[in-house]
């Protein structure tokens, strides 16, 4: 049973992939089999993050066989929160996706190619050794280029083309990298790994690999200077599968960088200085280009760079509280960013136009929609007392306490600008009136099921930050575990009574 449950988050997924293939020809059974594999999975996520709020570490050879010739899996504090958020956020997006019912084989594609992309996600959460992070990076990436691909259309096409052949450089350099490091260390298990590197072993090769891997995780959490490929393709995508992305991809190369950096430098040094200094240039860069955009969804698409930056951030400071800081921002982020591209969808459908100056009248129009805008928008400004906030004082008190000046600066600066980009939504978007009349507003009656969707994320956003304390704890025992190595580090001891 404890197995079962270890491999439900890749599992479920699976199966529900294979179901709705089996059932493509009827469009309502696949719409029934997504959503009942969506729901279990979110349920068996609740029942691994209970048990990892209980200090319990789920870990698994597959097959029986002893490291590092098995299929290692570990599921602790941080793997389990990421699978139970991504799990929501998955449910989320294909109910909102339901609001454009009739789209019939776009509809069925894309209940398919979500739980393929869930499928890859959590396998990268949960596996523990590098082989088998690319195999899980491989999944997610082959889903992602269909999910945005649907559609058609030439802009979409286009920010279909660099968003393939940017992720596919990052692929390719993290297998080239995978291979030097095998040659170099004589394994990929991260346990292993963590050995070689903190007791001083691992050779210049294997360092050197260990860097250029890191390089492919950075492209893919759209870090700075390899940004560029995010905000030209998130904004031209379907609304619930830009929502997705937003929520979840960067997350994944974001969980990647910190997972290998505590785990082989839990100390900080030059490579920390150098995250530093890129978490810093990605705040302010992704903040300055969000200032610069028209349209709502690039605004909301560079600041996905941005508040990368704050994530990667806490994993340069190294210290405990830092890291705590990182992982409440991953929660937090992870619910706010998906709820802001679904809302931002959900005004330009309303508007008929996604572009600030042709918008407008929906807070006369559609109350409860700039009520719920205003929640996720003020927490990712890090306004008291929500989500945002706390995960962004975390950050900036750990940078005061380690005397990083410049870091804490820029982080305070970010949230002043991030603040000004969701007043200039709020003020052409819901305050102004329409440029064409009330009349040239549709009608959001059809549109309840997406507003619930957004209103249990924006709910999610205020219990974060009403109830801070025991996410903090949690986040702050993450970061111990992480330091620690302990999860990664038990799959090395040869089992009971050999």
């Amino acid at each position: 049973m404890k197995a079962l449950l270890l491999i439900s988050p890749v599992l479920l997924p699976l199966l529900t992939l294979v179901a709705c293939i089996l059932l493509r020809r009827q469009g309502a059974w696949v719409i029934r089999a997504s959503l009942l594999g969506s729901v279990l999975l979110l349920g068996c996520a609740g029942v691994l993050l209970w048990q990892a709020a209980q200090g319990q570490v789920l870990s698994a050879q597959m097959g029986g066989w002893q490291a590092p010739y098995g299929i290692s899996l570990v599921i602790d504090r941080l793997a389990a929160a990421l699978i139970a958020i991504s799990a929501l956020i998955g449910l989320a997006t294909l109910l909102y996706g339901l609001t454009h019912h009739g789209h019939g084989r776009l509809e069925r594609h894309f209940h398919l190619f979500v739980h393929g992309l869930m499928a890859g996600i959590c396998g990268a959460f949960i596996t523990a050794d590098l082989f088998n992070l690319y195999v899980w990076f491989e999944v997610l990436l082959i889903a992602s280029f269909a999910l945005i691909s649907l559609g058609g259309g030439p802009r979409r096409l286009a920010g279909s083309l660099t968003y393939v052949a940017l992720n596919l450089l990052a692929t390719l350099v993290f297998l080239l990298a995978a291979g030097l490091l095998y040659g170099s260390a004589g394994t990929l298990n991260m346990g292993e790994l963590a050995v070689q590197f903190r007791s001083g072993q691992a050779s210049a090769g294997a360092e050197l690999a260990v860097l250029l891997m890191l390089l492919a995780f950075a492209i893919k959490a759209a870090l700075f200077p390899v940004f560029g490929w995010l905000p030209a393709t998130y904004h031209v995508a379907w609304t619930p599968i830009s929502a997705l992305f937003a929520g979840l991809l960067t997350k994944v190369g974001v969980y990647a960088l910190i997972r290998l950096v505590t785990l082989l430098w839990p100390e900080p040094g030059a490579l920390h200085q150098v995250l530093l200094w890129l978490a810093c240039a990605s705040m302010l860069v992704g903040v300055l280009g969000a200032a610069a955009q028209t349209e709502v969804r690039r605004i909301l698409s560079f600041h996905v760079v941005s508040q990368v930056g704050y994530m990667v951030l806490g994993l340069a400071l190294a210290s405990p509280l830092a890291l705590a800081g990182a992982v409440f921002y991953l929660i937090h982020h992870i619910v706010v960013k998906a709820n802001l591209f679904f809302i931002g969808g959900l005004a330009a459908l309303l508007c008929g136009s996604e572009r600030l100056a042709a918008m407008g009248g929906l807070y006369a129009r559609a109350p409860w929609l700039a009520l719920l805008f205003a929640i996720p928008a003020l927490s990712l400004a890090g306004i008291p007392p929500l989500s945002g906030f706390w995960a962004k004082f975390l950050l900036v008190k750990a940078s005061l306490d380690l005397a990083a000046w410049t870091a804490a600066a820029v982080a305070l600066l970010t949230g002043v600008f991030t603040l000004l980009s969701m007043s200039k939504i709020w003020n052409e978007a819901f305050l102004k009136p329409h440029p064409e009349g009330e009349a040239a507003l549709g009608n959001s009656a059809g549109l309840r099921l997406a507003l619930a969707c957004i209103a249990v994320l924006a709910g999610l956003t205020l219990l974060i930050g009403l109830a801070a304390g025991p996410v903090l704890d949690y986040a702050q025992a993450s970061a111990s575990q992480l330091l620690s190595g302990e999860a990664h580090l038990a799959l090395l001891a040869p089992p009971a009574g050999d």
